[in-house]
């Protein structure tokens, strides 16, 4: 009886299929062969990426599987290879719907840019802003200069920039904005508009002073670019120097409020001459006493902090 047992015993180890002892830490696992989907499994498969909004799953799975299994490469990696697959599509579906978002009147790169026509361009400092670190610490740009000197286009490349690294952007004209705050205004829309505004994190006004603005439309941009202050970003470009702003405001008090308000955290770029930045510490200055002030202050704090 004994001896039948054990034979029995014997016999069942013998038929037993061998379990394959686990890997050893620090040894890959041997690779698994990706067979495809097909017929009613590639249906249900299909159905249920469509279902997970996996677009780029959808398409590439079969011949990415195919591509892993010849190169003997672990499900791991695929399933890997896969993912940097959907989310690199995602990233570029965001930024063309972020572009399209802007209104931009034309996309026009930095890299497009023409730095050898304006020399004295600081192009340290406008790639230094195409990284757009600006952004989190809610800084503001203005662009200075003669007609035709680019600004327009510095202002779209540096929204470009901001677009590819996943920031909401907002471009218009100094006169198309007012002209939609007062259309709103007009007809009790003004909080929406605004709530439209404050969700950019970039604003670009262009042209500002290009056109002459009415007294209620310049108590509305003024608003607009106060709400902003610890809200977000703002570009200005313009063809007067900063001290002729207050004939476009008609007021030296407002245009002192405007300046002060962007001061905060500053990057002045003249198109006509020399670039410089000019960077305020945490301590907020006081409000300028007069908008000639201005510039005179600007050269200074940034000598005294060794701008260029």
């Amino acid at each position: 009886m004994t001896h039948a047992k054990l034979s029995g015993s014997l016999l069942a180890c013998k038929e037993a299929p061998a379990t394959p002892p686990p890997p050893r830490q620090g040894v890959a696992a041997p690779s698994v062969a990706l067979v495809p989907a097909a017929g009613e499994d590639a249906r249900l498969l299909a159905d249920r990426l469509k279902a997970l909004k996996l677009p780029a799953f959808l398409r590439e799975y079969d011949a990415l599987a195919r591509q892993c299994a010849a190169e003997g490469l672990a499900h791991w990696r695929y399933l890997s290879r896969l993912a940097e697959i959907e989310l690199n599509e995602r990233h570029a579906r965001r930024v063309e719907r972020l572009i399209r978002k802007a209104r931009f009147p034309a996309v026009k790169s930095l890299d497009d840019f023409d730095f050898a026509a304006i020399p004295s361009l600081d192009r340290r400092l406008v790639q230094e802003l195409a990284q757009c670190e600006y952004l989190a610490r809610r800084e503001n740009i203005v662009a200075v200069g003669g007609i035709g000197t680019g600004k327009t286009h510095l202002a779209i490349g540096l929204g470009l920039a901001a677009c590819r690294k996943g920031h909401s952007v907002g471009f218009t004209t100094a006169a198309a904005l007012v002209h939609e705050l007062i259309e709103a205004r007009a007809g009790r829309r003004v909080m929406r508009l605004e709530r439209r505004l404050d969700a950019c994190g970039l604003l670009i006004i262009d042209d500002f002073g290009y056109a002459p603005l009415s007294g209620a439309g310049t108590e509305l941009l003024f608003e607009v670019v106060s709400r902003r202050s610890e809200r977000g970003s703002t570009i200005i470009t313009s063809d007067l120097p900063i001290k002729e702003w207050v004939g476009v405001f008609g007021s030296e008090r407002l245009t002192g409020a405007l300046l002060d308000r962007l001061s905060w955290r500053l990057h002045i770029i003249e198109m006509n001459g020399e670039s410089y930045r000019l960077e305020h510490g945490n301590r907020r200055p006081p409000p300028f006493s007069t908008v000639a002030d201005l510039p005179r202050r600007t050269m200074r704090l940034a000598a005294d902090r060794g701008a260029p």
